[in-house]
């Protein structure tokens, strides 16, 4: 019999802090969750401390040597997995108590491909730095509710939703060239294709510190900016809404792709446009604000960085 629900882990060199994600599932397994941890080539202790919790957990370990890629190692657990369900947890990510207690009945009445809820930040030793929400209430929502808001930003923690996993190789699965938005970019197809539910409550954790993959790799000139708009521009042509709306969704979704840019830049020591940012800004207007403002969980995501900081942190994912 097949497993419900596939956890697939991507991991490289992540001894730091792999045990807490790790720990985090232990206590809450149940029968019918399987575990795919796929491993880059990690050089440090990860597999040591994976296979000490394969004592615990069953879990299939792959390693397919060193791709470099996350998104890739990523696929290769969707195609691996077996579940009806799937779920990423990333090394440095955890769930929180209670998380599958809350989820599994869910999955067993979903009428769609996606059910999502709310996060927290919290740092390098697991303070909490603040909430990550989505900008809904609880209940379902229509995949144009979905849709209309989540073009702006990516307001959803990768370690937020369970989705159907056959849906998701269906749509794709990861696009392997968007290192950084993938996520986003999937979460856009799944919400698609039917009623979503969303609970609001914070069940996961995503953890801002200066060694994650999006903090330290290198950029190519203006490569930020042209994956978030790749993935916009897709999302904008599986949206069937014209008029006043979608040109409102569209500016406010265009200033947070350069709001994200110019933050991205800074916390790289590069110089942002930072007055033609401000413009843009400005250019929206009242109604363009509460959009952007709501749509965008800027507040939340700058302040956490900022409360990293008096902590002692300094770069983080973004």
């Amino acid at each position: 019999m097949n497993p419900f629900l596939s956890v697939i882990m991507p991991c490289y060199n992540g001894e730091r802090f792999i045990a807490a994600a790790l720990e985090s599932v232990r206590t809450q397994y149940r029968d019918g969750i399987e575990l795919l941890v796929i491993d880059d080539g990690s050089q440090d202790r990860t597999l040591e401390i994976v296979r000490d919790f394969a004592q615990a957990l069953p879990m299939r370990i792959i390693s397919p040597g060193r791709i470099g890629n996350w998104v890739a190692a990523t696929n290769i657990g969707l195609r691996e997995a077996t579940g009806d369900w799937a779920c990423f947890l990333h090394q440095d990510d955890l769930w929180l108590s209670g998380r599958m207690e809350r989820l599994w009945g869910e999955m067993e009445t979903a009428e769609g491909a996606l059910i999502l809820h709310n996060a927290v930040f919290v740092g390098p030793e697991g303070e909490r730095l603040g909430p990550w929400t989505c900008p809904f209430s609880d209940g379902v929502l229509r995949p144009d509710q979905l849709t209309e808001r989540l073009l702006v930003q990516n307001f959803i923690a990768i370690n937020s939703p369970v989705f159907r996993r056959k849906a998701a190789l269906e749509s794709g699965a990861l696009d392997e060239s968007l290192w950084f938005s993938a996520d986003w970019d999937l979460w856009l197809r799944l919400g698609a294709i039917g009623r979503v539910r969303f609970i609001d409550e914070a069940l996961s954790a995503f953890r801002i510190h200066p060694d994650s993959q999006t903090a330290s790799r290198r950029l190519l000139a203006n490569e930020w900016e042209l994956q978030l708009t790749t993935v916009l521009d897709r999302g904008l042509k599986n949206w069937a809404c014209a008029g006043r709306r979608r040109t409102s969704v569209v500016r406010a979704a265009r200033v947070s792709i350069a709001v994200n840019s110019a933050l991205s830049a800074a916390t790289r020591g590069q110089s942002p446009q930072t007055l033609t940012v401000l413009a843009k800004l400005l250019a929206l207007g009242p109604g363009g604000w509460r959009r952007y403002l709501r749509d965008s969980r800027i507040v939340q995501r700058v302040s956490s960085r900022l409360m990293l900081k008096r902590h002692g942190g300094s770069q983080c994912r973004s």
